[in-house]
This record gives structure tokens, C-alpha cells and sequence, in this order.
């Protein structure tokens, strides 16, 4: 531990007493729309008020960044990311892959973070230095090492769809995986790829409140985070590829051949239709 106080113990109670609220909504709450895709429920805003509301009693200097708007910046040394509902189309419609994310970092360095599925009761926690944990077991990437056998995650923008490219790595990566999965919660993705059931996972476009614990999760885990060329990874680039070490070297060559144009074409509908 960095730090004589322990943080991790409280954030894991605090995840799991957000996550019994928001299985009390769930499949009882009406949709509501932020945007043109984007859903907000009072689940939601009630779990961040409960987070927010513990964080801001228990350790009130600390700077907080907050998916549903809530904020404290005073240049603190410690700020808290926090996403009540991670995976909130999923939770809305009934489907449940949702989850409970919560981070803390100091100085710009994640020092700890968990990650609560109540549908399943898994809690991830991980510690700067110390490993990451599903209900209190270490847990570590795959070893799987070539792209063909590996199953993959990627997650799609709940708006201006028309403007992200993803579909286009989606066909790529699946003609040359064992399969490419989108689940609906890039926290839990992470998770997964912490643990072994993904080899990899990838997206663009996420906020830092749906990376910061799942990052730590993944390095501690023994993976490998970075932006989409290899870079290291910031928590405001917005782009993630997280992956087991072993495989990351080939999903960046295929990034790259993707970027400048070197890509398999997809499958004309109209042809299938005709010769069905």
C-alpha cells in the first residue's frame, strides 16, 4: 500500500451498498433520455448522490469527477471518478451487464479502484502494487497468445454513431479472432479482461469515469493498457486497448493497417439476398 490509510476496504463497501440500491430499481424504473441515445434513470442519479454524498462526508478535500455532473475541483492531490451506473442502456432495458465503478487516484496516479456487478455479486478491487481481486482472489489475464484464439471485447457510442469507425475494426478484428463481444459496459469488459474470460478489449470514445478503475484493474492483473498506437495510456485520450501483454503487439499491427486503409472488405447484403 502506498498509503497507511486504507481506502480500498471502503470503496468496496460503498460499491456494493450502491449496487444493492440500484438492484432495488431494477426493472422498475421508466427511461428517460439525455440525449438522442443516451439514458438517464433515477437509479442512476440516486447511486451517484450516494457515492458522492459518502466521498464528499468522509473525505471532503478530495477532488471528484462524477458521470452524472457532479464535480469538486480544487486542485487536491487526490481526485475520485465515479460512475454509478456503468452499462445504464443495459440496466434500463432489463438486461443485466451493469455495474458499479469507482477510482481513486493521486498525483495523476490511479492508486485504487473497484468495480461491483450486483447481478452476479463479483467485486473487482485492485491496489497500486498489490494485485487485483475478484471477491478477494487474486485474479490475472489470459495466456492466450495468438490473435486467431483469442475472444475479444469492443463497445459501440450511444450517440453520433455515424461519426465512429468502430464498425470497421469490429469486421477486422472478428475475421481474425475467436470472436469479438459487445456486452454493453466497458467497466466490465475491463474486468474481464483482468480475469482471463476476454484476452483483449477495445474502444474509442470513453470517459474517464468508465476507465479509471478498470485500467488499474487490467495493469494489476498483469496486462497491458495503451492508446490505439502503442502509447501510454491517459486517462483523457479516450481511447483504450487493454490486453493480456501477449497479444498486444498483433492487435496494434492490425490497428494500424486498419487506420491506413489495409482492410478486408464486408459482404454485400444485396448479393446475399439475391443468392439466398
Amino acid at each position: 500500500m502506498i498509503f497507511q490509510q486504507d481506502f480500498l476496504t471502503p470503496m468496496q463497501e460503498l460499491a456494493r451498498e450502491a449496487g444493492s440500491l440500484l438492484m432495488s430499481y431494477f426493472g422498475k424504473v421508466a427511461i428517460e433520455y439525455k440525449g438522442d441515445v443516451d439514458l438517464v434513470t433515477v437509479a442512476d442519479r440516486s447511486s451517484e448522490a450516494l457515492i458522492v454524498g459518502r466521498i464528499r462526508k468522509e473525505w471532503p478535500q478530495h477532488d471528484l469527477i462524477g458521470e452524472e455532473g457532479s464535480r469538486q475541483e480544487t486542485g487536491s492531490d487526490f481526485r475520485w471518478y465515479v460512475d454509478p451506473l456503468d452499462g445504464t442502456t443495459n440496466f434500463a432495458h432489463g438486461y443485466p451487464v451493469f455495474c458499479v465503478s469507482i477510482a481513486l487516484e493521486y498525483k495523476g496516479e490511479r492508486i485504487a479502484g473497484v468495480i461491483y456487478d450486483p447481478t452476479r455479486d463479483e467485486m473487482f478491487a485492485a491496489e497500486k502494487g498489490s494485485g487485483s481481486h475478484l471477491n478477494g482472489r487474486p485474479i490475472q489475464v489470459s495466456k492466450t497468445g495468438r490473435l486467431a484464439e483469442a475472444l475479444i471485447a469492443t463497445g459501440f457510442p450511444s450517440h453520433k454513431r455515424h461519426k465512429n469507425p468502430n464498425i470497421h475494426f469490429y469486421h477486422q478484428i472478428t475475421l481474425r479472432s475467436h470472436g469479438v463481444r459487445r456486452a454493453g459496459s466497458a467497466a466490465l469488459d475491463l474486468c474481464c479482461v483482468a480475469c482471463g474470460r476476454f484476452d483483449a478489449f477495445w474502444e474509442f470514445n470513453l470517459n474517464s469515469w468508465d476507465t479509471a478503475a478498470g485500467v488499474l484493474l487490467v495493469e494489476e492483473a498483469g496486462g497491458n493498457v495503451t492508446n490505439f498506437n502503442g502509447g501510454p495510456f491517459e486517462i483523457s485520450s479516450r481511447e483504450v486497448l487493454a490486453s493480456n501483454v501477449l497479444l498486444h503487439d498483433e492487435l496494434l499491427t492490425e490497428f494500424k493497417n486498419i487506420f491506413e486503409g489495409r482492410v478486408e472488405g464486408m459482404p454485400s447484403p444485396v448479393e446475399y439476398f439475391q443468392g439466398r
